[in-house]
C-alpha cells in the first residue's frame, strides 16, 4: 500500500461499518492489518446505532473490520495524528470526516 492509495481507502470509510474480510481484500487492506482489526461484533439492541444490520436485516453477530478503526489506521500511515484529531469528537462518523478533512491539511 501506498500514501495514494491509503488516502483513497480512507475516503472510502464511513465511521459505522463493519467491512468483511473478503471486502477488505478487495479494497487493497493489506491481509495484515485485516488479521489485526478483525474482530466478531455483536449487535447492541440499545440503540439503533449499535444494531448490525445485512442486507437489511438485523443481525446478532458479524465478524469483520469496523472502518472506524480502519480510518485510524490508515490515518496512522498517512501521517495524520488521528488522536489528536478525533480527540474531542464523540460520533464515529464525525471522526472519520475530521480524518478526511485533515487530508486536506498534507
Amino acid at each position: 500500500m501506498n500514501a495514494i492509495s491509503a488516502q483513497m481507502l480512507l475516503l472510502k470509510c464511513q465511521g459505522d461499518e463493519i467491512w468483511p474480510r473478503e471486502v477488505c481484500l478487495a479494497a487493497g487492506v493489506p491481509p495484515i492489518w485485516i488479521d489485526e482489526l478483525v474482530e466478531q461484533y455483536e449487535s447492541g439492541f440499545d440503540t439503533d446505532q449499535n444494531t448490525i444490520y445485512k442486507d437489511g436485516r438485523v443481525i446478532n453477530q458479524f465478524q469483520g473490520v469496523s472502518d472506524l478503526l480502519l480510518a485510524y489506521k490508515l490515518a496512522d500511515y498517512i501521517g495524520i495524528d488521528w488522536q489528536n484529531v478525533t480527540r474531542h469528537i464523540v460520533c464515529r462518523s464525525a471522526k472519520v470526516t475530521a480524518l478526511k478533512e485533515a487530508l486536506d491539511e498534507l
